[in-house]
């Protein structure tokens, strides 16, 4: 990625070594148990912020001083320039269409943190919470992209904010809300398939952006698009529940198969406006 000029933005909040690490979170500890059954959650693509917010209850979010990454701190400055071009693609696409976009926080933390969305926990993953409008993300989880996944390069890591922001997109047209009003109604087969059209959407509007991007400063480079299809094809519910089980089950699904993740990143990219991106009223996915 061609990120070297490009700004930082404003909205990081840093929490590394705040005092939020280890196990006691917002006046409650959270115990191992629960911890790894969060864990397995999130490998198995199931939402662990479901077995957290239970655990722990609503936890409050804290506030923090947003400031630039220090010039040693590579990894931080690069989330925050990541994070500046999906403001500047967001705003005008937003504006485009007679909204505001409002953008969101992105809260780099270590181990766990809380959140209004319950206790954030490394093992979860990076994340988004529509209660407080922010994305976490513990750094390490880079790494385990690398090394777990096999899934490194910048863009790949660059796509794993975008997915996330997608998220908000959502939250900010009211998709979030609808989607949770429905969510109550339905079985858990079919919440799960609901699930997987809001991961695809999310897919679908990091490609959105990673287009305008390109198309606007030009940012991409050889190589990155197959840095983000290669971090969406290892995070396909099916790949993650054939290394852990040895096969796959569609129906616990949540965020959709490598091949479905890859298509509408893809699509999203090749159609380049949130247009393309409804899952919901899709004859396939």
């Amino acid at each position: 990625m061609r990120l070297d000029d490009e700004r930082e933005s404003g909205n990081v909040e840093d929490r590394r070594g705040g005092g939020f690490g280890g196990l006691p979170i917002g006046g409650r500890h959270i115990g191992i148990g629960t911890i790894a059954i969060a864990l397995a959650a999130w490998y198995f693509g199931v939402d662990p912020s479901v077995v957290l917010n239970m655990a722990s209850g609503p936890a409050q979010s804290t506030q923090v001083q947003s400031a630039p990454a220090p010039a040693d701190d590579p990894m931080a400055r690069f989330v925050g320039k990541v994070l500046a071009e999906t403001e500047d693609t967001w705003q005008p696409i937003f504006q485009s269409e007679g909204k505001q976009y409002v953008e969101p926080k992105l809260v780099l933390y270590s181990g766990s943190t809380p959140t209004a969305c319950g206790a954030g926990e490394a093992a979860m993953g990076p994340f988004y919470c529509p209660g407080d409008q922010k994305v976490y993300i513990d750094l390490s989880f880079y790494q385990e992209l690398k090394d777990r996944f096999h899934a490194p390069g910048d863009f790949a890591e660059a796509y794993v904010i975008a997915h996330e922001i997608g998220h908000h997109v959502q939250n900010l047209l009211g998709i979030t809300a609808r989607v949770d009003r429905q969510r109550q109604r339905l079985s858990k087969a079919e919440a799960n398939r609901l699930s997987v059209k809001v991961e695809l959407q999310a897919d679908c509007l990091a490609g959105v952006w990673a287009a305008n991007a390109d198309k606007t400063r030009h940012i991409l480079e050889q190589g990155d698009i197959e840095e983000a299809i290669a971090a969406a094809t290892a995070i396909g519910d099916d790949r993650l529940q054939q290394q852990s089980r040895g096969y796959a089950v569609p129906d616990s699904f949540t965020h959709g198969s490598s091949e479905q993740r890859v298509r509408w990143f893809t699509r999203g990219m090749e159609g380049g406006k949130p247009g393309v991106c409804n899952t919901f009223t899709a004859a396939s996915l």
